[in-house]
């Protein structure tokens, strides 16, 4: 979700907002805004159960909120949040199983 959003966002910042005020065309924004705010909803409830099931400190909850809205920060963050919460260990999956051998 957090590469989903992030997309939006660098589309919705470095096409549509030019367009529309460079070039009088809000067509690109009267789009994809609307998307990225939908999607963005749906990162927030992805961010709520990723901190529900790795109890995530107040910290790392504010940089997951902030890569919505801020451009790049999505890419940088969700990377820093996979190699914390795997820390670079092989992933667990949520039955608690490794993907290679399918057992915990």
């Amino acid at each position: 979700m957090a590469y989903v959003v992030g997309v939006g966002l660098l589309v919705l910042v470095l096409v549509g907002v030019p367009l529309q005020y460079a070039a009088g065309k809000p067509a690109v924004v009267q789009v994809v805004g609307p998307i990225h705010g939908f999607l963005y909803i749906v990162y927030l409830v992805s961010v709520a159960d990723l901190v529900r099931r790795f109890r995530l400190g107040l910290g790392q909850v504010f940089a997951l909120v902030a890569a919505g809205f801020v451009p790049l920060l999505a890419f940088v963050v969700e990377r820093w949040m996979t190699r914390q919460i795997t820390g670079g260990r092989q992933v667990i999956t949520a039955d608690g199983a490794t993907p290679a051998s399918g057992r915990p």
